[in-house]
């Protein structure tokens, strides 16, 4: 992306910005996580002297039992005074398995649905809706031991191909050459759903032992890969969340410790930044 410039005049300050939120968590033996929402702008104003509060999402928490669904993300968000607020949802969960809803959670990108049973319905991305999307609909599942994948920023997460294969996550979208929120991966039988681009995780496998699914990137907003039935370590968290914003001039301010390359400040953990 091209960076903008200006000159620190202590007003209208064009900003560029990226905001992802917190990962959901597959569940155990079941649906991938849904993506974090994925927020960008592109020269919007930003006033000089103002303190803007950052809030970084972290992601959904693993879980260990088949009758516990996953968790949704926690949000990240931009606000200060004369300026829109902008938040992006956090990811949504994955459907359980010995439930009696077999359904993907909602978010900014949905959760991987469950096909047993009564099937369940994928999670809704872009959930609460936003203008353009912050993500995209989870995966359907579809049997008893083969989920769906989550969605992610740039992608609907992927239905499973059959009883022994879990659903893969969506992709994720490229935001100044990183790919961010990808979906986490289903559970299958033989084969888990791979993590979508974007640090989503891995979903795990049923057969014999089973293994577990694969947690999703820190800092990337990934959803979490979902578990197999008889393993301990259960499912994979979601990935935690990051907002990075260039106004084009340094900062006379910041809290939170953002990383700083020429003018781009990239917050990993929640803080506030004044220009």
């Amino acid at each position: 992306m091209q960076i903008l410039t200006a000159t620190h005049s202590g007003a209208g300050l064009p900003a560029n910005f990226l905001v992802v939120a917190g990962g959901g968590s597959g569940s155990g033996l079941g649906g991938g996580g849904g993506a974090g929402g994925y927020r960008t702008g592109v020269g919007v104003p930003i006033s000089g002297g103002v303190t803007y509060t950052i809030t970084v999402g972290g992601g959904a928490a693993g879980n260990k039992t088949t009758t516990q669904l996953g968790l949704q993300g926690s949000s990240s968000e931009i606000s200060g005074t004369g300026f829109t607020t902008v938040t992006s949802a956090g990811g949504g969960f994955g459907a359980g398995y010995l439930l009696t809803d077999r359904s993907g959670g909602d978010g900014g990108s949905g959760g991987g649905a469950n096909g047993a049973g009564s099937p369940g319905t994928p999670g809704a991305g872009n959930t609460p809706s936003t203008s353009p999307s912050q993500g995209n609909n989870g995966g359907a599942g579809f049997s008893t031991n083969a989920a769906g994948g989550g969605g992610g920023a740039n992608q609907v997460g992927f239905s499973a191909t059959g009883s022994t294969t879990g659903g893969a996550g969506g992709g994720g979208s490229t935001y100044n050459s990183v790919v961010y929120a990808g979906g986490g991966g289903g559970t299958g039988t033989s084969t888990g759903g791979a993590g979508g681009s974007g640090g989503g995780g891995a979903g795990g496998t049923d057969a014999g032992a089973g293994t577990a699914g694969t947690s999703g990137t820190a800092n990337t907003g990934g959803g979490g890969g979902s578990g197999g039935y008889y393993v301990t370590a259960g499912s994979g968290a979601g990935g935690s969340g990051i907002v990075i914003i260039d106004a084009g001039v340094t900062a006379s301010s910041t809290t939170g410790s953002p990383t700083l390359v020429g003018t781009v400040y990239t917050f990993t953990g929640s803080g506030s930044i004044t220009f």
